[in-house]
């Protein structure tokens, strides 16, 4: 019996690679947190970027306990199992009237794990939906294994080394709307892509890489990962300590340390594709 998902929600996991719309977060939940992200933008006096937008978990108070509420581990737990890490975490913002986008792309040649059963929990704090720049999904294709990726980094385009995969288009694909409060889940293999947002409000989404304890990193350099339910009999990352006060000394230098673990890691595996 599933803790929080449906156990049609699971077979859609299973068979399509993604379920959506699964509603995590109270009204004042989101308020509270939008209010703590947007809070730190106003102090810094431009919208979050990197470093920050990476591993926010480790920085703020709002990051934090978005990947530690129950709800959002409860649906992480009904399709990973019941000992969780929370491997990476990314901020996605596309600013209103925005063209922002994110070619079709697969996350697991981003992470370099095996076996590959991440879960994206993609976490909205605004409404995503289809002319907000939500995200769109090609059902089954993670079921394809790892494809091909180029490389075409672009002004608009949210990742920085701007990844796709050829032979598909803006047309290609189901819309995954999800309201503020929402969350969906997809695959780490999952084609996924998305589109411009042409709304009057920002599109604000937290992105949270969930992996079982049982999966291993595939590079030479030992990444972090934090540990947020069950147990880690395996310990094939170096653990990562829960945030204790926001923006501390201890919270910055934990999460400069984490970010270069994360981005060695990546850049060995870039060198060896």
């Amino acid at each position: 019996m599933p803790k929080l998902l449906s156990e049609a929600q699971v077979h859609q996991y299973r068979e399509a690679g993604y379920c959506d719309a699964v509603t995590v977060l109270l009204p004042e939940e989101v308020a509270r947190h939008r209010a703590g992200l947007e809070a730190y933008e106003r102090e810094v006096g431009h919208p979050i970027a990197f470093p920050e937008k990476s591993k926010s978990y480790l920085l703020f108070d709002w990051a934090d306990r978005i990947v530690h509420h129950p709800k959002i581990l409860d649906a992480v737990e009904d399709v990973i199992g019941p000992d969780i890490l929370v491997y990476h975490s990314t901020t996605w913002i596309k600013e209103a009237h925005s063209p922002a986008y994110v070619l079709w792309h697969q996350d697991g040649p981003y992470f370099f794990l095996d076996p590959p059963l991440h879960v994206t929990a993609w976490v909205a704090l605004s409404d995503a939906t289809v002319a907000a720049g939500c995200m769109h999904v090609l059902p089954g294709s993670h079921r394809t294994g790892l494809l091909a990726h180029y490389d075409a980094p672009e002004q608009y385009n949210m990742i920085k080394r701007g990844q796709g995969v050829s032979g598909y288009d803006h047309e290609t694909g189901v819309p995954v709307p999800v309201l503020a409060g929402q969350m969906s889940l997809h695959h780490t293999h999952l084609l996924h892509t998305s589109r411009g947002n042409t709304t009057a409000d920002r599109r604000i989404g937290f992105g949270i890489s969930y992996i079982p304890t049982s999966v291993r990193p595939t590079g030479r350099s030992v990444p972090s990962a934090l540990l947020v339910r069950g147990e880690d009999r395996h310990r094939h990352f170096l653990p990562e300590q829960r945030l204790t006060m926001q923006m501390s000394p201890q919270a910055l230098a934990a999460h400069a340390e984490a970010n270069a673990r994360f981005r060695a890691l990546q850049d060995v595996g870039y060198a060896a594709a």
